[in-house]
């Protein structure tokens, strides 16, 4: 039995959760679907537009993590777009928003379905949506996510095997093709790729459930507004607030990942 603690959380905890597990491998066969057939406009699109940027969170050597998605901070990503006028050096925003949501309506229809079901239900509970790529020798620096708010999930869309974990605390954790791994990242973690295929997942994010959605609501807003200043191409998902201290390489037992970190 697997065990669970309050940094690495029980799926069965968030029933929602279970539609995007059902679907799981139509959700896989959209993302294959979408790198196989889209255009190189439409991939170089996607990467460039649709996925979270971060300015904070370090990598070693020459491994690159990707991501692109549909959702962020509760919107259909050519909402978000829209209502933050976000300018890009190929697009403006209504140029972005068109085109994003013309991926999203071509590629992603049963992923879409999914999230719009589950958030009508439990009152947009889901917060962000997209599909995270580790490259073959990624190494990322130990880190938080400062989302106290928030809980995220990761699905297991293409797992390779061997060693592609993620150190969270004191302990190491696998991911599993049709399964979720829920982790509160407010907790250091350093994940990492070492096999020589890539892990795809879809990132889903979801409120805590057991805060007020009042509470969470506003702070959310009040942490995208910071974000999007930082950084508009965070997509509100990354900040500044995501660097972990030096007493946390300690603490958790994971003082070589300070030495590299230093050397960066």
């Amino acid at each position: 039995m697997e065990s669970f603690n309050e940094y690495h959380l029980n799926p069965e905890q968030f029933p929602f959760l279970k539609h995007f597990q059902d679907a799981w491998q139509i959700i896989r066969d959209e993302f294959t679907y979408f790198m196989d057939f889209a255009t190189d406009a439409e991939l170089k699109f996607a990467y460039d537009v649709l996925g979270p940027k971060n300015k904070t969170i370090k990598t070693k050597g020459n491994g690159k993590y990707s991501a692109f998605g549909v959702l962020f901070q509760g919107l259909f990503i050519e909402q978000y777009i829209q209502f933050h006028q976000i300018k890009y050096p190929d697009y403006d925003s209504d140029e972005a928003s068109t085109q994003a949501l013309l991926i999203r309506e071509k590629y992603f229809p049963n992923l879409v379905q999914t999230i719009a079901k589950v958030n009508l239900i439990d009152d947009g509970v889901i917060r962000n949506v997209y599909f995270g790529t580790f490259h073959p020798g990624l190494d990322i620096k130990l880190h938080v996510n400062y989302n106290p708010h928030m809980n995220r999930g990761y699905l297991g869309l293409i797992v390779p095997e061997g060693d592609v974990a993620m150190k969270i605390c004191h302990e190491q954790l696998y991911w599993h093709e049709g399964q979720f791994m829920v982790l509160d990242h407010s907790y250091p973690h350093c994940p990492h790729n070492y096999t020589e295929y890539k892990r795809i997942v879809l990132v889903v994010d979801f409120f805590k459930t057991d805060q007020p959605r009042a509470e969470v609501l506003r702070f959310e807003q009040e942490q995208v507004t910071q974000r999007m200043q930082e950084n508009p191409y965070s997509l509100g998902v990354f900040g500044k607030s995501d660097q972990a201290q030096v007493e946390d390489f300690i603490k958790y037992g994971l003082a070589h990942q300070l030495e590299w970190y230093k050397a960066l």
